[in-house]
C-alpha cells in the first residue's frame, strides 16, 4: 500500500547507528511538541539492520591504508535505499566537514524541500562512492570535527523545525539573532535589581517605541563588536 504524505508536514529520515542519541530532541522541547502536533515527522534507519554479517558490523578498513575505519558501503547503501523508498523525491544530505557551511539564510531554503534524509557518518567517514552517487547535498555546521554526524543532524533538524509555521510563535522567529543579520539585544527578567545590578531604566518605562529603538541600537552595537561580518551582509 502506497504511503500518503501530507504537504503540511516536514519529514526527516535519519540514517544513524546511534538512533538513541536523538531521544535528546524528539522527546523534549519544541521538537517533541512539534512531533506530537504532527507538524514534523522523524524516523530512523540503522545501517546495522542492513548488515549481512553475523556481527552486524558496519565498518571496514580503507583501501590504501591509513588510520581508522570507514563505514561499510553495503549496509549504508541499503539503508539509504530504504529511506528513499519511504520518502520519495527526498533530498539526501550528508553531514560532513567538507560540506557547505550552514547559515541562517540556508535554513529557509531547506524548509522548502519538505522531505530530507540525513546521513550521519561515523569513524573516519563514508565510502566516496556513496557521496558521489547517493548524496544530493553536503552540509557542515562549522569548521571543527565531531565524532559523528548525529549532533550535526540534530542541529539542522532543530534549526529547520523552529521556522516551520506552528512550531513556535512567528514574532519570536522575527526577533531571533541572525534573522536580520544582527545579533540579539540584551535581555533581562525579574527581579529588577540583582546583586546591585539594575535593569536598564528604559525597559521599565513602558514606552515601546523608545524600547524598540534602544534594542535596535544595542543589537547594532553588539553585532559591531562581536560579529562585524554580519553587518557587511546588510549592505
Amino acid at each position: 500500500m502506497k504511503k500518503k504524505y501530507n504537504d503540511t508536514i516536514m519529514y526527516f529520515n535519519v540514517i544513524t547507528i546511534f538512533p538513541e542519541m536523538f531521544n535528546a530532541i524528539i522527546n523534549y522541547g519544541i521538537i517533541g511538541q512539534a512531533i506530537k502536533k504532527k507538524i514534523i515527522n522523524i524516523n530512523f534507519l540503522n545501517p546495522r539492520n542492513f548488515s549481512k554479517n553475523k556481527y552486524k558490523s558496519v565498518d571496514d578498513r580503507p583501501y590504501g591504508g591509513g588510520p581508522g575505519m570507514l563505514m561499510s558501503f553495503e549496509p549504508l547503501y541499503l539503508a539509504i535505499q530504504e529511506a528513499k523508498s519511504r520518502l520519495k523525491n527526498a533530498t539526501v544530505i550528508y553531514l560532513s566537514p567538507q560540506g557547505k557551511k550552514l547559515e541562517q539564510n540556508n535554513i529557509t531554503e531547506l524548509i522548502k524541500k519538505k522531505k530530507i534524509i540525513f546521513i550521519c557518518g561515523r569513524y573516519e567517514g563514508i565510502d566516496q562512492r556513496i557521496i558521489a552517487n547517493q548524496v544530493d547535498e553536503e552540509w557542515s555546521i562549522g569548521s571543527y570535527i565531531l565524532t559523528g554526524g548525529e549532533l550535526a543532524a540534530m542541529v539542522m533538524i532543530d534549526s529547520i523545525s523552529r521556522l516551520i509555521p506552528g512550531v513556535i510563535k512567528k514574532k519570536s522567529i522575527e526577533e531571533d539573532s541572525f534573522s536580520n543579520n544582527l545579533l540579539d539585544y540584551p535581555s533581562y527578567t525579574r527581579p529588577e535589581i540583582i546583586k546591585n545590578m539594575s535593569v536598564p531604566k528604559i525597559l521599565l518605562s513602558g514606552n515601546h517605541d523608545q524600547i524598540r529603538i534602544w534594542r535596535l541600537k544595542k543589537s547594532l552595537g553588539t553585532t559591531w563588536i562581536k560579529r562585524p561580518d554580519l553587518l557587511k551582509k546588510k549592505n
